[in-house]
């Protein structure tokens, strides 16, 4: 099973793509971000992201995209524009029909380190060791990312038994 995680931002979308076996094993294929340029009007940061998440879904073909959902807010000012960049993406996955999953940070936190107030950097020491990887994936928002996928594969294997 390929699953594709992604941690929806504007100026930066983590992505990360892995592969899990019936056995529960898994192995990272490949992560990164998309970074939009800060002078570009939103439109145009908001099509940027449209068209590499559409490219990334094309070329991986993932059976399960996860996607954070967005639960609470600190500031209005920020959680707009990251609205916006989660409405695209969604609508990037449902124009190429990917199944999909939507979590909320708790619940990815719940899934990799079993509590939901785990730091930041539990989560990454987490997904570090189930990837079986040498060291913490950067930037956060890709290890953010890997953290969605691992958690959409336990989930979907969970609903499928």
């Amino acid at each position: 099973m390929i699953i594709l995680g992604i941690d929806p931002g504007t100026a930066t979308t983590g992505f990360g793509i892995i592969k899990k076996d019936s056995k529960r094993n898994f192995a990272m294929l490949d992560f990164g971000i998309i970074k939009t340029n800060p002078k570009d009007s939103p439109s145009k940061r908001l099509q940027k992201i449209f068209e590499e998440i559409s490219f990334i879904l094309k070329k991986t073909k993932p059976d399960l995209v996860v996607v954070e959902k967005l639960y609470f807010f600190k500031n209005l000012k920020t959680a707009m524009p990251v609205a916006e960049a989660r409405g695209v993406i969604l609508l990037a996955i449902q124009q190429n029909k990917f199944k999909i999953i939507e979590l909320t940070p708790l619940e990815v936190k719940m899934g990799i380190c079993g509590y939901g107030r785990a730091e930041k950097q539990q989560v990454q020491k987490m997904v570090k060791e189930t990837l079986k990887l040498e060291k913490i994936p950067r930037p956060d928002d890709a290890a953010d990312a890997l953290a969605l996928a691992i958690c959409g594969a336990l989930k979907a294997t969970c609903k499928s038994n």
